[in-house]
């Protein structure tokens, strides 16, 4: 058997109905695993889940919409899971926000929390819901999409990045707490990857060709490039890591 392989495995991917987490949740199925779509627009969801089914069969994707900064939202998302398919393997806490851009003196109190409570509370939220029964079972694998801005400062996505190095932080003290039940907890620290999310980064030419002359690659990334990393860490072939934070970002760092 593939170390790959996530035949038999259940995957809730949030953030799924574009860009990164589409990409992952893609390529979960394409491994065998059953993937649940979400985001807060149903229609986007659906329109993902089709495509899945299609490729592999009916069943092998189901959409529950919800809001990460709802916590109801969440406990409906993880009891329709376990509902649809009985129980959950595989946790990805991709969605996220940045609803301010700008040196941190400009950022308003409200936007400040909508950043924490979306990228890192949420994310504690989410994973004390599912993570019992992987505890329970002795197996499960936990990723946090984070940044590469967790690793640095920013003259424009300061706020943001205060929010994913915290995502590191979270990912740390779980795998501690879990670690002796055998759950692991690792974050994913992308670059500049062509998403929606980070259009404002890579549409300016100005902006890209600073992000990209620095970069061993000499280019950005594409959404695929980051669900390789999240087969990785969900399947056989990462079962002595936790707590880690696997930077993919074309040698930017570096």
């Amino acid at each position: 058997m593939s170390l790959f392989d996530l035949t038999g495995k259940v995957a809730i991917v949030t953030g799924s109905s574009r860009g990164i987490g589409r990409a992952i949740a893609e390529q979960m199925a394409v491994q065998g695993a059953k993937v649940v779509i979400s985001s807060r627009k149903a229609e986007a969801c659906q329109e993902v889940v089709d495509a899945i089914n299609g490729k592999h069969g009916n069943g092998t994707a189901i959409a529950v919409p919800a809001n990460i900064s709802s916590k109801e939202d969440l406990q409906r998302l993880v009891d329709e899971t376990n509902r649809a398919f009985g129980k959950i393997d595989v946790l990805v806490c991709n969605a996220a926000s940045n609803p301010y851009y700008g040196p941190m003196s400009g950022v308003t109190d409200e936007q400040f929390r909508k950043v924490l409570d979306n990228n890192v509370i949420s994310n504690h939220w989410l994973i004390q819901m599912v993570a019992p029964q992987m505890i329970e079972r002795k197996d499960g694998s936990i990723i946090i999409v984070s940044s590469i801005g967790g690793l640095r400062g920013s003259p424009t996505i300061g706020v943001y990045n205060v929010s994913k190095a915290a995502d590191f932080q979270l990912a740390r003290n779980l795998a501690v707490e879990f670690g002796p039940h055998n759950v692991r907890v690792n974050c994913i620290a992308p670059g500049l990857i062509k998403t929606d999310f980070a259009r404002a980064l890579w549409e300016d030419p100005e902006r890209y060709k600073q992000s990209t002359q620095g970069a061993p690659l000499r280019r950005i990334g594409e959404p695929i490039e980051i669900a390789g990393a999240a087969v990785f860490l969900a399947s056989a072939a990462s079962t002595f890591m936790t707590g880690q934070a696997m930077v993919v970002d074309g040698g930017v760092t570096i």
